[in-house]
């Protein structure tokens, strides 16, 4: 539920800020008439006026601002008093933060003012606003009715009297019938409520009904405003966020309490934070920040960040917030343990993920372990060193296994350029070159634990006699005892003919669902399919499946012909590819009737001045 602190008197232990000070300067003589309800009674008039000196420097005869704020219960006939005088005099009380103001009450021991404002300021007293306007004329001094005649209005004489001569009473109250409020933490609410700075303008002077003709002291020892209590009632400003249980304000300290009518500060609930719980706790920044709800009494508590403990903090990103359809819109910090992302879902460059440690798990992320000669520099993200998901490593021409740690069946000659061809009809040694009778094949696991063959597309693609138990350590012969080859080294074991990019009108008439530049990355064995990855890196015509700049799959549709893929799609190589869709599946299909070619700049512009003016 929202929470609300308890009013206390905020001038407790602050001391106002007047104009003048009685005897500041010198000891000063002055004058009063006694108090008759604390002194005596008196049944005529107002009886023999007193006479005193007043100095700011001596204890016993000074009356200073703070008098006006200490223990009224302890020193009751301590006051505060302006020097002689003065019609125009300031109080002010200024407040190190905001509060709420509930009402005020100055009990004055002089008669009380015939004109005076009080006001507030919002801003650490830059600028000013009325809260009241106190006059015994409203109309005559302010131009405003009178609120005992115009309930809603500015001004109001009914503490205006010069009666009584002392012990009158000034009382503001923030929340009237005028001003009815449904939620004290709505915008409204805080612009009349809430406030940093307050202060009384004593405008003009009164006389008590007393002096008359027959006064033997000179009036301008009674010239002077005094005031014995200025009580100023209020709450720590905590957003419905914060609230105390009961005790005396500024004694006690326990979760979600204000810590003390002096200091203002609140100890907040609902995950928030700040002097006035006016932000979300650090690691609790998912959806907007809302003070609690005093109407319906609803906390709005802030809620945590998705960061998967890999973080302290999180902030809050609007636009992500709308991307979402407002339902997340926190935004981790400073991810730790090797994670990145919005939730330090996703390990850094350099790092994959352990699948056998929960996302929360410190140890999550893993280091790359690729074999530095064997493994590619220029990967499709440069940053990266190995798959995020498998820890595959990404291997130079001619280079196998997940850490590019040898060469690919065919090929020989591990090094710093990768491996070489066998100069074979079957494979060679893998150290010499020197061809081979028979021939051993390494398989490595994939992203789901299908087989998963770093051999050029276009090559014989094996049935394995059955999976080993360590697929990424064990070596396994192929069935039918033939060898795994390079097609592009040795065309005649699988024969692949070409498409040729012809004329404009042969072009146009295959009508193909696509055409893209793409380097290939990886084949899969699907079992019943091929399945070739590639990174797309330039669109030039695209169908109903949606394609973009980025990874995906293409399907050989000529996997089973003689156990063959064509046509020929080599690992590291980019082409141009035009084919056709399922657009039912959504997958990019390569056949026989495909146009595939290792990607020149002059034939991208070939087929792109085609597709601009030549199908029509």
């Amino acid at each position: 539920r929202s929470c609300n602190p308890p009013v206390g008197n905020l001038a407790t232990g602050r001391t106002p800020v007047t104009l003048t000070t009685c005897g500041q300067n010198s000891t000063e003589l002055y004058c009063f008439y006694p108090d008759q309800n604390l002194l005596h009674q008196v049944s005529h008039g107002c009886g023999l006026p007193r006479c005193t000196k007043c100095n700011a420097n001596q204890p016993d005869n000074s009356h200073l601002p703070a008098d006006m704020t200490d223990d009224f219960f302890a020193n009751p006939v301590s006051w505060w008093q302006s020097a002689q005088g003065v019609h125009r005099e300031e109080i002010r009380l200024d407040f190190e933060t905001e509060f709420y103001l509930t009402h005020v009450i100055a009990v004055f021991k002089s008669p009380r003012p015939a004109a005076m404002v009080l006001e507030r300021s919002q801003d650490y007293g830059q600028t000013w606003r009325p809260y009241k306007y106190f006059s015994v004329n409203c109309t005559a001094t302010f131009g405003l009715q009178d609120d005992l005649i115009e309930e809603s209005s500015m001004c109001t004489s009914r503490y205006s009297d010069a009666v009584p001569c002392t012990r009158g009473e000034v009382i503001y109250r923030a929340l009237s019938p005028a001003n009815k409020i449904e939620d004290p933490y709505s915008p409204e609410a805080q612009d009349l409520l809430k406030l940093t700075n307050l202060r009384f303008l004593l405008l003009k002077r009164q006389e008590c009904p007393c002096h008359g003709s027959g006064l033997v002291e000179k009036p301008q020892r009674f010239a002077h405003y005094a005031i014995y209590d200025l009580i100023i009632r209020g709450s720590c400003f905590c957003n419905g966020h914060a609230e105390e249980s009961p005790g005396p304000v500024g004694f006690l300290r326990k979760p979600g309490s204000c810590v003390g009518a002096v200091h203002g500060k609140c100890v907040c609930r609902h995950n928030t934070a700040g002097d006035h719980c006016e932000k979300c706790a650090p690691l609790y920044n998912d959806q907007p920040w809302k003070p609690g709800d005093g109407k319906t009494g609803a906390p709005n508590e802030c809620r945590k960040c998705r960061c998967h403990n890999h973080t302290d903090s999180c902030h809050f990103d609007l636009s992500v917030w709308l991307a979402s359809g407002k339902r997340s819109g926190g935004v981790c910090d400073n991810c730790k343990h090797n994670t990145e992302g919005h939730r330090c879902q996703r390990c850094k460059p350099g790092y994959y993920r352990d699948r056998g440690k929960p996302m929360s798990s410190s140890e999550v992320c893993k280091p790359c372990a690729c074999q530095p000669m064997g493994s590619a520099n220029a990967t499709f993200s440069r940053s990266w060193r190995c798959h995020p998901k498998t820890g595959f490593c990404y291997c130079k021409p001619g280079v196998a296994g997940p850490h590019c740690d040898r060469c690919l069946m065919g090929y020989w000659g591990f090094g710093e350029n990768g491996c070489r061809p066998c100069d074979c009809a079957r494979d060679c040694d893998q150290r010499t070159g020197n061809c081979l009778d028979g021939l051993l094949f390494y398989v490595s696991p994939s992203y789901d634990n299908e087989p998963f063959f770093n051999i050029p597309i276009g090559g014989r693609i094996p049935d394995l006699v059955q999976m080993p138990v360590n697929e990424s350590e064990e070596e396994w012969k192929w069935n039918d005892h033939e060898q795994g080859f390079s097609a592009l080294r040795h065309p005649e074991k699988c024969v692949c003919k070409e498409k040729v990019l012809g004329s404009v009108t042969d072009f146009c008439q295959m009508k193909y669902a696509y055409v893209i530049k793409a380097r290939i990355l990886s084949a899969h064995d699907k079992g019943t399919h091929a399945e070739v990855v590639v990174k797309v890196k330039k669109v030039l015509k695209s169908g109903k499946v949606k394609i973009a700049r980025s990874n995906r799959s293409i399907y050989p549709e000529s996997w089973t012909n003689r156990g063959c893929t064509c046509p020929i799609l080599n690992p590291g190589t980019d082409y141009l590819i035009a084919g056709q869709e399922d657009s039912r599946t959504s997958k990019l299909l390569v056949n026989m009737n495909s146009l595939v070619k290792p990607w020149k700049a002059y034939l991208g512009k070939q087929v792109s001045d085609i597709l601009r003016t030549g199908c029509k």
